[in-house]
């Protein structure tokens, strides 16, 4: 039993019953009820680990530890809350504590979530994978979750007002097959790229109606939202702003 998460469980919940969202989960019997796993999370909306969270607990309230930044655990209010439900803080500067504590809760058992994409694909498209979540089930030894969640940018995603109201949006989450933690890094994060490009293409056909010219809806299916080259353009744009500002650029 775990009081905090329970109840935390419990609220989130109930907010999104008060705000209408209406979930489609498939592939709750891929998650192992016992042992540790990597849940790979695609990346799309602020709130995507919130959700991400809800097939494993349909599995035997099992519950998710993210990894999350360092500044989250920080706050005076995110912080207690973030230590108090076992999730992993990741310093950008000391990359190698977060992981090995990753690492141990795996081999202790526990369903560790992260992002293989690292950052929000303003595309809604699978972004280009690191390859930490491939390095960290095959130093654990446990297998890998692919979680593909779709609909949840439609709520809050960067560059868009949120819409935390009743909006009865529907969120569509898809569990993939286990994969084996074989082979070397690239190659397993290669193949857990596909299987979730491919789980998410199945979503997006089950989804509904994607209306032609809707930020939320990716270019390929003719929505405004810019294509995956435009989008890794403006994350590169991003990161050079950043650097200038640290190293007292204008």
């Amino acid at each position: 039993m775990e009081p905090v998460y329970d109840t935390v469980i419990a609220i989130a919940r109930s907010l999104w019953a008060a705000e209408g969202l209406k979930f489609t989960v498939t592939g709750v019997e891929n998650v192992p009820k016992t042992g540790g796993a990597v849940v790979a999370i695609n990346h799309t909306g602020y709130l995507d680990f919130t959700y991400a969270g809800l097939p494993a607990f349909l599995q035997g309230k099992r519950k998710v530890r993210f990894m999350a930044k360092k500044e989250v655990f920080d706050h005076r209010i995110s912080g207690p809350i973030m230590r108090s439900l076992k999730h992993i803080p990741v310093d950008r500067s000391a990359g190698a504590d977060s992981y090995r504590a990753a690492v141990e809760y795996l081999q202790r058992g526990e369903l560790v979530g992260v992002y293989p994409e690292a950052t929000i694909s303003r595309s809604f498209e699978i972004k280009d994978f690191k390859s930490g979540a491939a390095r960290m089930a095959l130093e654990a030894g446990v297998p890998i979750l692919p979680t593909v969640i779709w609909g949840a940018q439609r709520v809050w995603t960067k560059g868009h007002p949120k819409r935390l109201g009743r909006t009865n949006i529907p969120i569509s989450i898809g569990v993939g097959e286990l994969i084996a933690p074989d082979g070397d890094p690239a190659s397993l994060t290669e193949r857990l790229h596909k299987t979730m490009s491919e789980e998410l293409l199945t979503l997006q056909q089950n989804y509904g109606p994607h209306p032609q010219g809707e930020f939320w809806v990716p270019a390929r299916l003719g929505g405004s939202a810019p294509t995956l080259e435009e989008a890794n353009r403006m994350d590169a744009e991003d990161l050079a702003a950043r650097a200038a500002k640290r190293d007292g650029g204008v």
